[in-house]
């Protein structure tokens, strides 16, 4: 698998609009899209820097995959997204190489990108998505 960008870098924040107005003050740049993904049970909001997407998280139930990383662990970084080429080739070829995966098979993210995820036990604690056009 060779990723072909850093798609995004998400930040998970307990107050999106809080969030939003202090990035737009920070990046001097508004926000372009907010968006809900119901089956991952957050809100997201996207910046882009040069050719890097920054996508703010806020948890829309506190028992969803935000909520409970920000009841563990407070706000802030929560992981990084590489772009590839086939995302289910890539999920294959990770999984053959030992690496574990959340999702085996890629489900749908923000901005209509298909997103899969890998655990954190496998990639030295940083947990990692892996996004393709749909």
């Amino acid at each position: 698998m060779k990723p072909t960008a850093v798609e995004h870098i998400g930040i998970a924040v307990k107050n999106l609009a809080e969030s939003v107005r202090f990035y737009e003050n920070l990046l001097g740049s508004k926000c372009y899209a907010i968006e809900e993904v119901k089956d991952q049970k957050v809100r997201t909001a996207f910046f882009k820097i040069g050719s890097i997407k920054i996508e703010l998280l806020e948890s829309t139930e506190p028992g969803g995959p935000i909520g409970k990383f920000i009841s563990k662990k407070g706000e802030g970084l929560h992981h990084i997204a590489f772009a590839v080429g086939r995302l289910d080739d890539a999920l294959a070829e990770m999984e053959a190489a030992g690496v574990r995966l959340i999702d085996k098979a890629p489900r749908s993210g923000g901005e209509s990108l298909r997103i899969a995820f890998l655990h954190p036990e496998s990639t030295g604690g940083v947990l990692i998505e892996l996004c393709s056009e749909a």
